[in-house]
């Protein structure tokens, strides 16, 4: 005989997440195991500037997933424990690097001045063997205080056919970071980019000009305080307005 669905209870549910605890995109994560480093503001998360995207109203918070726990799982705790024995055995004296598994992916958060001493080994030891630099890439976090920059470093073993990424962060008042163009060759023109875009100044970089603006031009243009619109576009003849001009979907 079936059960009466009248008797059947549902079963209690947990506390709601709130806003400023969420968990990243598609990641299972607790309470507290995430943090917030600001507030995203309409579709682009710039102020002051002509946002006509319809969405200037959106608020929403920004949050980083926190640090992970051993063990990492499958060759996430080889390389993290490669890394640790290579560094030792080089004599480096570094701080141990916090590392974060983010879907399915593994960074290795590095204070900056021990960027290109890692560098080196992750290349260079055979239990490592990270021997390709694949991209660098910057992220703006106006709301980070004293973190505002982050250079990240995408990292390929063909040996090992493995990826990781390596980060680091640099105030706004000193956008400091070392290029690692000594050892990867292939981070010229990407650190050159990120210079350009966001500002962060490569020291030991052989040639450190803009690579896509003009060498004149005021600014880099994604930072989070660099303006939408205000700057006339021309295009095969046709004149496209600033976004402050155009429509509002408002």
């Amino acid at each position: 005989m079936s059960e009466d669905s009248s008797d059947v209870k549902p079963e209690p549910k947990g506390p709601e997440q709130p806003a400023t605890e969420q968990s990243p995109e598609n990641v299972p994560a607790p309470a507290g195991e995430v943090h917030q480093v600001g507030e995203r503001h309409g579709m682009f998360g710039v102020r002051g500037t002509g946002d006509t995207s319809g969405y200037g109203g959106l608020q929403q918070a920004i949050v980083l997933p926190g640090d992970a726990q051993r063990p990492y799982g499958g060759w996430f705790d080889e390389v993290a424990d490669g890394l640790a024995a290579a560094t030792r055995d080089a004599g480096l004296e570094i701080a141990a690097p916090r590392v974060v598994i983010h879907r399915g992916e593994i960074t290795f958060h590095l204070r900056r001045e021990d960027l290109l001493p890692v560098a080196q080994v992750l290349r260079d030891d055979e239990r490592l063997r990270f021997e390709l630099l694949v991209g660098v890439s910057g992220v703006n976090y106006p709301d980070d205080a004293g973190r505002e920059l982050h250079a990240v470093y995408h990292l390929l073993s063909m040996t090992h056919n493995r990826r990781i990424r390596l980060e680091v962060t640099a105030p706004d008042g000193d956008p400091h970071v070392p290029s690692v163009v000594a050892v990867y060759p292939t981070a010229d023109w990407h650190e050159r980019e990120t210079f350009d875009m966001f500002g962060i100044v490569f020291d030991g970089h052989p040639a450190l000009t803009r690579i896509l603006m003009p060498d004149d031009w005021p600014g880099h243009p994604q930072r989070k305080d660099y303006p939408l619109g205000g700057i006339p576009v021309e295009y095969k003849g046709g004149t496209i307005p600033p976004p402050d001009q155009r429509r509002s979907y408002n």
